[in-house]
């Protein structure tokens, strides 16, 4: 934090320097170096640059990192379809659309912001300031079941049962295809060493990820099934089906296949989600219906529109 000054010798001559920057600012990005030029706090013998400058030996580069701003995530009034809640968990129904915690570019407009004005003070704080009550995801444009803790003994609760693969997690999704048959895909998953916004099937660096998949509606270019997680990496489903050939349709970043609905993103819900209570010990479940849009979609399949 503050000002950082460094003297470029022979050696860093011709260096761009948002480049130079994030080889000696130790933790900081490229991107995060970028923004503070934009933001005027970088200057070259007393000069403000662009991130395109090229230093020259002997030039005097200044970088002025101002001191992180307090997080703070701000509850917000919102329609919450709850399934179930008591004194230690509160099942919703997320819709497409809606991320789940605050991040970049969604700091008031989360589940977690819907959830502190819901029941504030009730949330567990295992996972920090950002996540209040959040012991698992889906992503953005996945609609269905989510549990959330609201003590910190729920929280540890769930996630042991999420860590031995207990909890039953049952998904509804449509690919791009004809699937024969139900199947498996076991295949580890890891982080994609070409794009990292993706996954990917790594036999030798992946963790652990096995998909079961059924089909319970096949049209001539797609397969409505049902998956059952039996691990949870991130993008499981979508890594896994586009691995096998079958993309889920709409599926913008794994997929990426034309469709001739219109999705949203990849059409994939999470139906059921089902766990031993924290407290009680007794097993819990909660459903979530399709949503209308993805019950257009199979409608049309049905009656022969993009099948």
């Amino acid at each position: 934090m503050g000002l950082n000054i460094f003297f470029a010798d022979l050696d860093d001559a011709g260096t761009r320097v948002d480049a130079y920057l994030a080889s000696v600012l130790e933790g900081r990005s490229r991107s995060y170096i970028q923004k503070l030029i934009r933001d005027g706090l970088v200057t070259c013998s007393g000069a403000t640059v662009k991130a395109n400058y090229r230093i020259s030996a002997g030039d005097e580069i200044a970088a002025d990192i101002p001191e992180p701003r307090p997080l703070e995530v701000v509850p917000v009034k919102m329609e919450l379809d709850i399934l179930y809640e008591d004194d230690d968990l509160i099942f919703i129904n997320k819709p497409k659309g809606l991320v789940v915690h605050p991040g970049a570019g969604h700091m008031d407009d989360t589940l977690v912001n819907g959830l502190m004005y819901h029941c504030p003070g009730s949330l567990s704080g295992i996972n920090g300031v950002l996540r209040p009550g959040i012991v698992h995801r889906i992503d953005r444009d996945t609609s269905g079941v989510v549990v959330v803790c609201k003590n910190d003994a729920a929280h540890r609760s769930v996630a042991r049962q999420l860590a031995e693969h207990s909890v039953n997690r049952r998904y509804q999704a449509i690919c791009c295809g004809r699937l024969d048959a139900d199947g498996t895909v076991d295949g580890p998953i890891a982080r994609s060493k070409v794009n990292r916004q993706k996954m990917t099937v790594d036999e030798h660096g992946g963790k652990r990820a096995v998909t079961h998949y059924r089909i319970l509606e096949s049209f001539d270019r797609y397969t409505y099934i049902e998956c059952r997680l039996e691990t949870g990496r991130t993008h499981q489903i979508r890594v896994h089906m586009d691995h096998i050939g079958h993309p889920l349709l709409g599926d913008e970043v794994y997929g990426n296949r034309p469709s001739p609905f219109k999705t949203c993103g990849q059409t994939l819900h999470a139906g059921l989600l089902g766990l031993v209570h924290p407290s009680t010990g007794e097993y819990i479940e909660c459903r979530a219906p399709l949503p209308e849009y993805f019950e257009r979609i199979l409608e049309g399949l049905r009656h022969g529109s993009g099948s």
